[in-house]
């Protein structure tokens, strides 16, 4: 083991980082500056190049106020912590809508084949939630079909891409008119912070 890249401080993320510490003695671990995370030896944020050159850092706070992304843009892959999840986000608990908003469309720019390392197998609890959202999206309603039939065989649904986000995830399409007229308004701010409290309570 080499590299140990945090996105964030919370446990089920960064909690291990001593542990293997103490069987990796020589490891780097890159993790957000602009949060207390033990263990760093190598504080990242916005437009960092870390491990061994490979890895571009962004800041997306929204989640946690110092969430960071990792973009490896020659093989195409992004590991994106709980700021992007399959057809979802993460919860807001530390920074605002426009925080998170402005973090997603970061990644929205990202090539569309990016492959997108999210953290957790939310996708189908995300799925039955979008549909509600962003009820005239075709595609997303065959995506839903899809995934259903994916964890009924215990399939794994993660990595995705951008390309699938963009045409199915409610909270990349924050300023589709469809989802907007959904929610009654036409503030792309607005109405991801409409999604984002109907998905917290759905």
């Amino acid at each position: 083991l080499t590299h140990i890249l945090n996105t964030h401080h919370h446990a089920d993320h960064a909690g291990g980082n001593a542990d293997l510490l103490s069987l990796y003695p020589d490891c780097e671990v890159v993790g957000p500056a602009n949060e207390r995370i033990p263990c760093i030896t190598t504080p990242a944020g916005e437009n960092d190049v870390v491990f061994n050159s490979l890895a571009t850092v962004y800041d997306t706070p929204g989640h946690t106020s110092g969430h960071i992304v990792y973009h490896f843009s020659d093989s195409g892959a992004l590991f994106c912590g709980d700021t992007l999840f399959a057809m979802g986000c993460g919860r807001l608990f530390e920074g605002t809508p426009a925080q998170m908003w402005s973090s997603i469309r970061k990644l929205k720019a990202l090539p569309d084949d990016t492959l997108v390392f999210c953290a957790h197998e939310y996708t189908l609890a995300n799925a039955k939630f979008a549909v509600t959202a962003d009820v005239k999206n075709e595609n997303l309603a065959e995506r839903y079909q899809l995934v259903q039939k994916q964890r009924e065989k215990d399939e794994w649904t993660v990595p995705t891409t951008i390309r699938l986000e963009k045409s199915t995830n409610p909270f990349m399409r924050a300023d589709e008119p469809s989802l907007q007229a959904h929610f009654n308004t036409t503030d792309p701010v607005e109405t991801f912070a409409k999604v984002r409290h109907a998905k917290d309570v759905f």
